[in-house]
């Protein structure tokens, strides 16, 4: 992929997690464009949340504090790779936790992910002012998932990233 087509998917990438933030607040397009006094027109917005154009730093950090949320809530996780001492061959460390994208998780609608929604509600909850739109699993909480769907932690983060919810690292 060239640098062009990468600058695109990225853009397009920020623009997902716009719309994923804006939703999670409960706002419409209009409700931004209104509460935000104008500073944020719907239509600019929008483009921004397709894709179609890319945000400015400067108005991204704007936009982040409109929302009260970290600019880096807005941005798409970086694939990172794994150190050394984080993995075996392609193989997480059993007992570690996993972070979930909560955007890609809320536009699921198998079994699984709407249990998945149900136990990440309940954690959500636990974590007073969380409004982020990614949340680490603790390894203690992946048990506690693995208990309730009668198998073993490592088999359930297993799933969970075949299911596509769990971030790159």
């Amino acid at each position: 992929m060239d640098e062009e087509q990468e600058d695109a998917s990225y853009t397009r990438q920020v623009g997902e997690r716009l719309r994923g933030v804006r939703r999670s607040k409960r706002y419409s397009l209009h409700d931004v464009e209104v509460s935000s006094g104008k500073e944020f027109k719907a239509s600019v917005l929008g483009a921004y949340e397709r894709g179609e154009r890319a945000i400015s730093v400067p108005r991204l950090q704007r936009l982040a504090s409109f929302y009260s949320v970290p600019v880096d809530q807005l941005l798409p996780p970086m694939a990172i790779p794994a150190a050394d001492d984080d993995a075996v061959g392609d193989r997480r460390v059993p007992g570690r936790g996993i972070t979930i994208d909560l955007i890609r998780l809320e536009a699921m609608s198998s079994q699984e992910a709407t249990l998945l929604n149900r136990y990440v509600s309940m954690i959500r909850s636990q974590r007073a002012g969380f409004s982020g739109t990614a949340l680490t699993i603790r390894r203690d909480d992946l048990t506690a998932l693995a208990v309730l769907l009668e198998s073993d932690p490592e088999t359930v983060k297993d799933r969970i990233g075949s299911l596509g919810f769990e971030m790159a690292r």
